[in-house]
């Protein structure tokens, strides 16, 4: 099986980033390009997120989750803690985050340090979740084979029957998880693949070193 794909070709025309503009921290900028990705017409899902890890057999793996919330700290998703991707951030805590957003053909590439959110954090959100959603994390050991659909939905439904009517607690496996950034790189399509990359970089004294790369 072929297919040429060479002559797949966008050209990207929309505003400048400049250096000069740009506010001291990246978390500043990064709620503004978020909230005008939310707003932009036909983008389904901005909080969408690729999250990158090394995995326990020595490969690099990505999959994309939901960012829940950012604050000044840091990025957080939730997930099953004995998951692959849960497994892997124990083992190796160095993740990346990617956010690519089509339409205002701006990306951001995100490095950190992911550590588990406080449990008190992970009750909260997880109290907040529709009661399917609180079921589906008891019912799904995540990343472990299952032998159909069939005995996947049986097991749900034999947690339905037995939390009717009943709070449903939060599982000690799933709970949120922060990355702390690092670096944070800021991509905004340009005309001619002359594309505008600024990097902040944060230094040993918690300042953010901004420069300009190379596209």
């Amino acid at each position: 099986m072929e297919k040429d794909l060479s002559h797949y070709r966008k050209n990207y025309e929309r505003n400048p980033l400049i250096k000069e503009e740009l506010p001291e921290n990246p978390m500043e900028l990064f709620q503004k390009w978020f909230l005008e990705a939310d707003d932009f017409d036909g983008l389904e899902e901005a909080n969408a997120m690729s999250v990158s890890t090394i995995g326990l057999d020595g490969y690099p793996k990505t999959r994309i989750v939901l960012l829940k919330k950012f604050t000044w700290e840091g990025f957080i998703f939730y997930t099953n803690y004995k998951s692959e991707k849960g497994r892997a951030i124990e083992a190796n805590p160095n993740v990346c985050l990617n956010f690519f957003w089509h339409g205002p053909e701006r990306q951001i590439i995100i490095k950190g340090v992911a550590e588990k959110l406080a449990p008190n954090l992970s009750d909260g959100y997880f109290e907040s979740r529709p009661d399917g959603s609180k079921l589906g994390a008891w019912a799904s050991d995540q990343s472990e084979e299952i032998d159909s659909r069939d005995a996947l939905d049986l097991k749900l439904k034999q947690l339905e029957e037995a939390y009717a009517n009943k709070e449903i607690p939060r599982p000690e496996h799933w709970g949120g998880i922060i990355v702390k950034p690092v670096s944070m790189e800021f991509w905004q399509g340009r005309p001619n693949r002359m594309h505008d990359r600024i990097l902040f970089a944060l230094q040993e004294d918690y300042e953010w070193k901004v420069t300009r790369l190379q596209p």
